[in-house]
C-alpha cells in the first residue's frame, strides 16, 4: 500500500455493478500494474430537522361565537407558530483528500475492489456491500384544506347571506343554517326525514356532506387552524468537540433557515468525544506495526451527538467518526492467497471493516 496525495490516472479494468450506490468493480490486472487506488472517508454528521408550523385564522363571525354557538374561545387574531417536531441524526462518508491510497494486489485469482461514489471503497473480493441501517427520514407535509377551503364552504353561503350588508345579520343566518343542518342529521339518523337515501352508500354521502357544511359554518365563528411541516438536512464534519453550535433556525414566517438568519429561534448542536480510535495491540500490549503494503482501513473513534431546540433535547445519538480514529491495514496476502483468499466489507460512512471472511471462489 502506498499513500498518495495526487489524483491517479491509470488504465483500470472497471465494470459497473448494480447497487444502491453508483459503484464499479475494479480488478487488479497487468494493465494497471495490479494497482488500485481508493480514498478513505471522513465521517459527515447529518442533522435532519422536521419543523411544524401552525397557522390560525379568525372566522368572519368570531365576535358572535359566544352568542350563537356558545364558543367561549374563538380565534380572534391571525397567528403563525413554529416548533421543532423531530430531529434525526445520521452519518455518511465523504472522501478525505489526505487519505488516498494505492494498493497492489498481484494474484492469478484476479482480486478486485468495489469502489463507490467519490472513490470510497466498499468491498474487496465480493460484490456484496455492507448494509448500514439508516434511520427513516421524515417527509414534508403540506397543510390540509381548512373547512373554509372545501367545496362545502361554497355550498353553505345562501343568497340571503350574500345580499346582507350587516355582519350581525349574516352571523345570525349562518347560525340558523348550522341548527338546520343538525336537525337534518337527526332526522336522517332517526328515519324521520321526508326523503331518506336509498341505500347505505347514499346515506354516508349525505351525512358526510352535512358534516362538511356544518364544519365550514362553525369555522366562520370559531376560526381555522392548519398545520404543515418542513424538512431540511444540515451536514457537519466534526473535527473537534462542539458545544452548542447554532446549526439552523426555525422561523415562523420563513421556515427552516440557516444559522445566520436571525428571523427564527436557534437549533443547537453539540458533539462530545467519547473515545478515540486506537492502534491494535498484541497479547503483550505492544502496538502492532502497519502491515507492509497493507490494505488501509479506519479504526474510528466515537462521539455523542446531541441536538437541542427551545431548551429541549430533541435527539441524542452515539456515532462512529473516522476522523477521530486512526488508519491501520490488513496484509494484502489475505486477499491474494490462491487457496483461501478473504473478502472484506467496508463501512462506507467510516471506512472501518464491517465484515470479513473467506471469499467465495
Amino acid at each position: 500500500m502506498k499513500k498518495i496525495r495526487t489524483t491517479l490516472i491509470a488504465a483500470l479494468a472497471a465494470t459497473s455493478i448494480a447497487s444502491a450506490q453508483q459503484a464499479q468493480r475494479i480488478t487488479a490486472t497487468k494493465a494497471n500494474e495490479y494497482g488500485i487506488a481508493y480514498t478513505l472517508p471522513v465521517t459527515a454528521v447529518d442533522i435532519t430537522i422536521e419543523a411544524e408550523f401552525t397557522r390560525e385564522e379568525p372566522g368572519e363571525f368570531y365576535k358572535y361565537a359566544p352568542k350563537y354557538l356558545n364558543i367561549d374561545n374563538p380565534i380572534t387574531e391571525p397567528s403563525l407558530n413554529a416548533s421543532v417536531k423531530s430531529v434525526t441524526i445520521s452519518t455518511h462518508g465523504v472522501p478525505d483528500p489526505g487519505q488516498r491510497y494505492l494498493v497492489t494486489l498481484k494474484s492469478s485469482q484476479a482480486p478486485y475492489i468495489i469502489i463507490g461514489e467519490n472513490n470510497i471503497p466498499l468491498a474487496i473480493n465480493t460484490e456484496s456491500i455492507a448494509q448500514i441501517q439508516q434511520p427513516e427520514l421524515p417527509e414534508a407535509r403540506p397543510a390540509d384544506p381548512t373547512p373554509l377551503e372545501t367545496s362545502a364552504a361554497r355550498q353553505v353561503i345562501t343568497q340571503e347571506m350574500l345580499q346582507s350588508h350587516s355582519s350581525a345579520k349574516r352571523a345570525e343566518l349562518a347560525a340558523e343554517q348550522i341548527y338546520a343542518l343538525r336537525q337534518s342529521r337527526t332526522d336522517l339518523i332517526t328515519g324521520q326525514a321526508e326523503q331518506m337515501p336509498p341505500d347505505g352508500a347514499a346515506m354516508k354521502l349525505v351525512m358526510d356532506n352535512i358534516e362538511a357544511q356544518e364544519q365550514a359554518l362553525v369555522a366562520m365563528f370559531a376560526g381555522t387552524k392548519s398545520t404543515y411541516t418542513e424538512v431540511r438536512t444540515f451536514t457537519v464534519i466534526p473535527e473537534e468537540n462542539i458545544n452548542r453550535r447554532i446549526i439552523a433556525r426555525i422561523s415562523a414566517t420563513s421556515g427552516i433557515v440557516d444559522a445566520n438568519d436571525l428571523s427564527g429561534f436557534p437549533v443547537y448542536l453539540s458533539v462530545k468525544e467519547l473515545n478515540r480510535g486506537k492502534m491494535p495491540v498484541n497479547d503483550k500490549g505492544e502496538t502492532l506495526p502497519f502491515p507492509k503494503g497493507g490494505i488501509a482501513y479506519n479504526i474510528p473513534g466515537q462521539a455523542q451527538v446531541t441536538v437541542i431546540a427551545s431548551g429541549k433535547e430533541m435527539a441524542s445519538k452515539d456515532v462512529d467518526l473516522a476522523q477521530w480514529g486512526i488508519v491501520y491495514g490488513m496484509a494484502p496476502s489475505n486477499f491474494t492467497d490462491k487457496k483461501a483468499p478473504v473478502y472484506l466489507l467496508f463501512n462506507p460512512a467510516t471506512g472501518a471493516v464491517a465484515e470479513t471472511g473467506p471469499a467465495v471462489k
